[in-house]
């Protein structure tokens, strides 16, 4: 019986301060959350909340029930601090008369 090779992916995870990309082969048909728990960034970054994050793979948003294909680059994203809505706000200038149309 001929054995399937496993499927080579990437790790993404991100602080204001510093980057990791892990990379490492998985079994085909992994899950997202499977392939994150094989990384060992949870460990690295105890703050990481898996039911709290939000999960995607080269930015698509995905759960962590979905399965991973060869190549993908899985990406555990922070929470926002701001609603990007209310920074626009904050940045805006009042009284600039711009309109939009």
């Amino acid at each position: 019986m001929k054995r399937e090779a496993g499927w080579r992916v990437e790790v993404a995870y991100a602080t204001p301060s510093r980057q990791e990309v892990i990379e490492l082969t998985v079994q085909p048909g992994a899950s997202i959350e499977q392939v994150i728990r094989e990384s060992g960034l949870l460990e690295r970054f105890p703050g990481i909340d898996l039911a709290r994050s939000r999960v995607g793979i080269f930015g698509e948003i995905a759960g962590l029930r979905d399965p991973v294909r060869d190549g993908d680059r899985v990406e555990i994203y922070r929470p926002l601090l701001v609603d990007p809505k209310e920074a626009r706000r904050r940045r805006a200038k009042p009284g600039t008369g711009r309109k939009r149309g």
